[in-house]
């Protein structure tokens, strides 16, 4: 049985493979995340498309979409966070990172994804990247030159910094 490839751990034909391939709607938007993943893997450009809010499908370019498809080794997809879009809800949020390598690059795409409910139908509606966190220093900066901080004596370059 073949895995499937948004990483739910249950086989491709029990959790992708009927929203993507036998047209059910996702019951979450998580749940479409996972299948517009899986359709990325699998050039599945028909239901990419289909799942996108018919209000946005204007800028889905589906050669565009192919082409990233067949020349991306996909590596996996995590999903950091959700909000709502349970079955219940009308609207959703899911951040995730879907990892990919292309030309010998491995790419990290970071989103936080909007989905939409509509006449009971879950839909993709637009994506925007998450903040980035500014990490801060929590001491002074130690120089090449300056004494290690770790006590030895000899600096840091030679030390803790080689």
């Amino acid at each position: 049985m073949e895995p499937c490839p948004c990483g739910s751990g249950q086989t491709y034909a029990a959790c992708c493979r009927p929203l993507i391939e036998e047209g059910q709607p996702a019951p979450t938007a998580e749940a479409l995340m996972r299948a517009r993943y899986t359709a990325h893997v699998k050039g599945a450009v028909d239901f990419v498309e289909d799942s996108t809010h018919p209000r946005k499908r204007g800028a889905v370019n589906r050669d565009q979409v192919l082409e990233w498809s067949k020349t991306a080794e996909w590596l996996g997809l995590e999903i950091v966070a959700t909000e709502a879009g349970c079955p219940e809800d009308d609207t959703g949020t899911v951040e995730f990172n879907a990892r990919y390598r292309q030309k010998d690059k491995t790419i990290d795409h970071r989103e936080i994804a909007k989905f939409v409910k509509k006449d009971g139908k879950w839909y993709f509606m637009d994506g925007k990247a998450p903040k980035t966190v500014q990490f801060v220093r929590q001491g002074p900066k130690v120089g090449r030159n300056d004494p290690c901080p770790c006590g030895s004596g000899k600096k840091f370059k030679k030390c803790c910094g080689a």
